[in-house]
């Protein structure tokens, strides 16, 4: 097909015609084209066929008859696109040669006063004005006439097959709506809900909008569970789709739900749970591991006086406080020893215990065996105190 557009098809139109009709005297412009009156507008459905009707006689002519030996027709036919018109060529018949888009032929082979257009397979964007321009010769090349009449053809089309969705919860005692809606429909499709049987029903307005497609069902029961069908149709055809409706009781899809999101929060609590737990855990080893790094080791305590008391097998018994020996608000004892920082780094003689039956305490060599003190110090021995005994054999 061969698009004219612009310098392109305002020259070609002024040829056909002003240019032929200036070389033609007004008594020889004897040509005349015809389409059937009332058949000016044409309809079709797509993927069809269509004929578009045309004819022409001489001037004094009643009807078309056979052409003249002489009659030499030149045939265009245009069609019109777009709101600026633009002529794209669908078929030309020029010096008894034809060529036609695809799906375009003439209807009688030419020579022939009908030059009818016929147009297979056809398509949404067929639709529009055609033009038939004829131009007469003769023979010898003179121009005997021209004419040209306009058709307008509208293709339609089918709905498409139409999608069905449900919109909404099913359960009982709620409202859903089903929709339906055809992709493509040439004019817009119209819509009809109607319920398949055993138990068939119709429904119209108001709860259908045939316009939309959508079908309203309130206060849901399960006896409204079935299969609705949506059948989408227009002047040229229809499509049909369905959609299964079933309606649930309440309580048990409570249920479910309740479980559902009760599975969800349990794990996200667990998880929380878990995240806490070991957060925590790191909270505490920090702290520890600093105390274990920067502590610094007790001093030793510094030996009160008076305040060993040891068994006769040599092992500590029992530690008593050297204030509970001495007598209350009483001045200390010339002798007494005070406190020294180790225990290891001095020997501490005997102290004097206070007398309890008037028997004299037994002293204790500081060195037996004789070893002296400092030599005892150096070999790291701990000085021990063994309580005297009184003579009728009790400790002191």
């Amino acid at each position: 097909m061969v698009s004219l557009t612009g310098s392109s098809a305002t020259s070609l139109l002024r040829f056909l015609f002003l240019g032929l009709t200036t070389l033609a005297s007004p008594s020889r412009a004897q040509v005349e084209l015809h389409v059937p009156a009332g058949l000016t507008k044409l309809r079709a459905v797509e993927g069809a066929e269509v004929v578009l009707p045309a004819w022409y006689t001489l001037q004094g002519e009643v009807s078309s008859t056979k052409p003249k030996p002489w009659e030499v027709p030149t045939v265009i036919w245009f069609l019109l696109e777009g709101k600026n018109m633009n002529m794209s060529q669908v078929l030309a018949h020029i010096s008894g040669v034809t060529s036609s888009k695809p799906g375009a032929s003439l209807v009688y082979p030419m020579p022939s006063r009908n030059v009818s257009l016929r147009l297979q397979g056809l398509q949404e964007k067929d639709s529009g004005p055609y033009l038939c321009s004829v131009n007469l010769q003769d023979s010898q090349g003179t121009v005997r006439g021209h004419s040209s009449k306009t058709l307008e053809l509208n293709v339609l089309v089918p709905p498409a097959p139409p999608s069905c969705r449900l919109r909404g919860v099913p359960h009982v005692g709620t409202n859903v709506t089903l929709r339906c809606q055809s992709p493509r429909s040439k004019p817009a499709a119209q819509y009809q809900w109607v319920r398949s049987p055993p138990s068939s029903q119709v429904f119209f307005a108001p709860v259908l909008d045939a316009i939309h497609g959508s079908l309203n069902l309130k206060n849901l029961s399960t006896s409204m569970s079935g299969v609705y069908i949506c059948k989408a149709h227009n002047e040229v055809g229809s499509a049909q789709c369905n959609v299964t409706l079933k309606v649930s009781t309440g309580p048990e899809a409570t249920v479910v739900a309740g479980a559902v999101v009760g599975t969800m929060v349990g794990l996200g609590l667990l998880v929380g749970l878990v995240l806490l737990y070991q957060r925590r855990g790191k909270a505490l080893e920090e702290p520890a591991n600093d105390i274990k790094e920067d502590a610094i080791a007790p001093r030793t305590l510094p030996w009160p006086k008076g305040s060993d008391t040891i068994s006769k097998n040599g092992t500590l018994s029992s530690v008593t406080s050297a204030r509970a020996l001495r007598p209350p608000h009483g001045p200390p004892r010339p002798g007494a020893l005070s406190p020294t920082p180790s225990l290891s780094s001095q020997v501490l003689p005997s102290p004097r215990l206070p007398r309890t039956d008037g028997a004299h305490p037994q002293p204790i060599s500081p060195s037996p065996g004789g070893v002296s003190s400092s030599a005892l110090s150096r070999m790291g021995a701990v000085p021990v105190m063994v309580p005297a005994q009184s003579q009728a054999g009790s400790l002191v």
